[in-house]
């Protein structure tokens, strides 16, 4: 196991982690999140919708780690904080019959790690008493589950945050292997292609918008297991224009 020492750990690694807080309600889990982040090497702190902050309460609980709160970005909804990614890992207690992979936190992290060679991921937690929707899971990469006791699951957001930024920390010690570099595609660009997608199976009749079913959860879940490259996505939304067009033309194609 490697040692955690200060000057160990490659910083651009965790430099592109992003820790992503949904809905937070108490001011001080804010400053206990920022407190463990600080003590695994993480900076970067998003706050989607914060009920309350900035507040003395987060300052307090920070501890030493005020700069962490003082850096935090506030913003309007997840699509914001997930700017600019190329992966996010949704953090979730409930089972939710979703078609993410479902990773262990330490799996998730070795991923992470992966992907931030990349450029920006986001570690992405919910409210603390609902949790994420379904609607902010399916805007992420992957799923991480804590294989804590299933009578008693519940976990502290900020004790969260510690064990993931402690796993982060880890996999950042002992890296993988440098696989072949690519540009892949970014959260927002991906985004469009969904849209894009929905779209144009809608044109062509092969999605009913009344009974969608699970239709793009499936696809999404798809172009995240391929890890799709920018240029690749090029391409696919050119094939989605040529087919929208081609429709529109009662299926000729010049």
């Amino acid at each position: 196991m490697p040692h955690l020492t200060p000057d160990s750990v490659p910083p651009a690694l965790l430099s592109n982690v992003r820790v992503v807080l949904c809905q937070t309600s108490h001011p001080g889990n804010i400053g206990a999140c920022a407190r463990a982040m600080k003590t695994m090497g993480l900076e970067h702190l998003l706050l989607v919708n914060p009920k309350f902050f900035p507040h003395r309460e987060a300052e307090a609980m920070a501890a030493r780690a005020t700069d962490i709160l003082g850096q935090a970005r506030v913003c309007a909804d997840l699509e914001e904080a997930l700017q600019g990614t190329v992966f996010a890992t949704a953090s979730t207690a409930r089972n939710r019959d979703l078609s993410h992979p479902v990773l262990t936190p330490r799996e998730a992290a070795v991923r992470m790690m992966e992907e931030a060679r990349h450029g920006p991921v986001a570690l992405v937690m919910g409210a603390e008493k609902y949790g994420l929707t379904v609607e902010e899971v399916n805007r992420c990469s992957a799923i991480a589950t804590v294989p804590a006791n299933p009578q008693y699951a519940s976990l502290n957001i900020a004790a969260a945050v510690q064990l993931f930024a402690y796993e982060l920390r880890l996999a950042a010690l002992d890296p993988a292997p440098v696989q072949q570099a690519f540009a892949p595609a970014s959260h927002e660009d991906l985004e469009l292609f969904y849209v894009h997608l929905e779209q144009t199976l809608r044109e062509v009749g092969f999605l009913d918008p009344a009974a969608p079913k699970r239709l793009m959860q499936r696809m999404r879940r798809l172009f995240v297991r391929a890890r799709v490259e920018r240029e690749e996505l090029n391409i696919l939304r050119g094939i989605l224009a040529a087919t929208q067009e081609a429709a529109r033309k009662g299926g000729k194609v010049d």
